[in-house]
């Protein structure tokens, strides 16, 4: 597979699919979005709901094209 290193699809887990996203192509490498503590300069589809955070309509994270960007997000952000 083409990007098997930035790419996995665990289609067997509980909480699949966790967006309402294409699920043929959903990746579960950052299960846990490693930008969402940046808050509005995470880059990404959010909208704030009572004052929380949800990224429901996200898929930043979840497609293998997007691993880069999510990478430099993290690396040129942390400085």
């Amino acid at each position: 597979m083409e990007n098997s290193s930035r790419f996995f699809s665990n289609q067997a887990c509980e909480y699949f699919p966790c967006h309402t996203s294409p699920k043929d192509d959903f990746n579960c490498l950052f299960c846990y979005c490693p930008l969402y503590s940046m808050g509005d300069r995470c880059g990404g589809i959010f909208e704030y709901v009572e004052g929380v955070k949800s990224c429901m309509d996200c898929h930043l994270p979840h497609m293998p094209e997007y691993y880069d960007t999510v990478i430099s997000k993290l690396t040129n952000d942390a400085v």
